[in-house]
């Protein structure tokens, strides 16, 4: 967890993030499944369910549907031989407490009771400046919905921004590796690790991943979705 965000990266990134997700097309930001979403679901009926529950990097801001980051996901594990479905359940501009308001609404809503849940909340809050311990009581709380179901998780976590102050980042760097520990559930301490800084993988937001940052992120989070999907915990 001592890797950091490129301090250039953070020249007005709270201002572009919040002003960015409040302008996501619609399409992105549904929680509830399309009609295209369920016909897909029934004609996969023996594939492996996954939901990806998150923020706009889940959501797929800035880039096609078939460019998002569980579109991807779906199809590399599929090229891997995976008979998989990944729903995209991700909300651009949701913080941790809006997850947890819709948890158990999205889950009553899918088809089926998922395989694996990959849940990427809180880099909102961080960039709102929220108290980490909030955050780290609302992950709590949606990790416990998904231990009473009895659901798999590989969590994805944050690093907090060099901006926010090295206090700050000290408690925020903190949530998600406490959280793998005591929930004993896998971590990608990261999601942007290898992208983040580098103009070639980012959007000109410097926030959000292009088509090519999506591939290296699928790249790197697919061994670890595949490794809980073969042996679940």
């Amino acid at each position: 967890m001592a890797r950091q965000w490129p301090t250039y990266v953070v020249c007005g990134l709270i201002v572009q993030m919040l002003a960015g997700c409040s302008d996501e097309p619609a399409s992105n930001n549904a929680a509830a499944p399309t009609v295209r979403e369920e016909r897909r679901a029934a004609s996969n009926a023996d594939a492996k369910l996954i939901l990806a529950f998150g923020d706009s990097l889940y959501a797929g801001y800035g880039v096609a549907q078939n460019e998002s980051f569980p579109h991807e996901l779906e199809k590399t594990l599929r090229a891997k031989g995976g008979a998989v479905e990944v729903r995209n359940a991700g909300v651009s501009g949701e913080t941790t407490q809006g997850g947890l308001q819709r948890l158990a609404f999205t889950l009553d809503g899918l088809p089926r009771k998922p395989d694996l849940v990959l849940l990427g909340l809180g880099g909102n809050d961080m960039l709102r400046g929220l108290d980490p311990a909030e955050s780290e009581k609302n992950l709590r709380a949606m990790l416990d919905i998904l231990a009473e179901r009895k659901l798999p998780v590989v969590l994805t976590g944050m690093l907090a921004a060099p901006n926010m102050g090295e206090a700050y980042a000290a408690r925020f760097n903190a949530i998600y590796p406490a959280l793998a520990r005591d929930y004993r559930v896998p971590l990608y301490p990261f999601f942007l690790d290898g992208v983040i800084g580098d103009p070639k993988y980012m959007q000109p937001d410097s926030i959000h991943p292009n088509p090519a940052g999506v591939d290296v992120i699928v790249g790197k989070v697919a061994p670890l979705v595949l490794d809980n999907l073969a042996s679940p915990k």
